[in-house]
């Protein structure tokens, strides 16, 4: 008895080194404990997304401190005229209560996955990926907008070339991503209302969560560092 018992405590104590390491990482079907994979892998896949959004960011306000020709006015480059009246990054704002609105349809929407009720669930995922859409839409009006302004990637008749360059690709990569969680968000709302997930679980409406939230926490740091300087 009192070998076995060293014998526990002696792979207990080896748990905790390296082979503890190789074990969590080996043996188990979770690469972390109490995290599944699916889970994991999202966590991985933003934390690498972070680091590209992290470097345009970088790469635009390098640009914008070091250029020597007048960088435009943002407020008036995306300002529109209604009524006679012109506002200021009225439509920048409109994008910016959407998806702030998106994330809370969103979080509502993993509360009703992990209480199994797939219609809630369904509705408000479904009622997410219309606001995506919507953001996705503005988001093309204001591209058409400035291209029929003459603003391209290669120049800009409003002041520094380098901004077309940095509205283009800082965005268009942004709207990619939005208009990726749409249809991630569609594909599951509708395999959650199949009832695909009854027995395996609602992990994945979470983690689709994790996704739509990262999206739009980058949009925050755009429309600040973008928008707002």
């Amino acid at each position: 008895m009192s070998t076995v018992t060293g014998s526990s405590t002696g792979s207990s104590k080896e748990s905790k080194g390296w082979q503890g390491v190789s074990d969590d990482w080996g043996g188990e079907i979770e690469a972390f404990r109490d995290v599944p994979w699916g889970k994991a892998m999202m966590w991985i896949f933003l934390l690498s997304d972070t680091f590209i959004f992290s470097c345009f960011l970088v790469s635009y306000m390098t640009v914008r401190m070091s250029t020597t020709v007048d960088w435009p006015l943002t407020s008036e480059v995306f300002a529109l005229t209604v009524n006679g009246v012109h506002v200021p990054l009225l439509l920048i704002a409109i994008m910016t209560f959407i998806l702030i609105t998106s994330s809370g349809t969103m979080a509502m929407a993993v509360n009703y996955g992990y209480r199994r009720d797939k219609k809630k669930t369904f509705w408000l995922m479904l009622v997410t990926a219309i606001l995506g859409a919507s953001f996705v839409g503005m988001q093309a009006f204001e591209w058409s907008k400035l291209i029929e302004e003459g603003v391209r990637p290669w120049g800009n008749p409003m002041g520094a070339a380098q901004f077309g360059a940095a509205f283009f690709m800082i965005t268009g990569f942004h709207g990619l991503h939005v208009s990726i969680g749409v249809i991630y968000l569609l594909v599951v709302a509708f395999k959650v209302k199949r009832g695909d997930y009854d027995d395996t679980g609602f992990e994945i409406v979470e983690i689709t969560g994790l996704y739509w939230h990262f999206v739009d926490l980058v949009w925050v740091f755009i429309f600040a560092f973008f928008y707002l300087w």
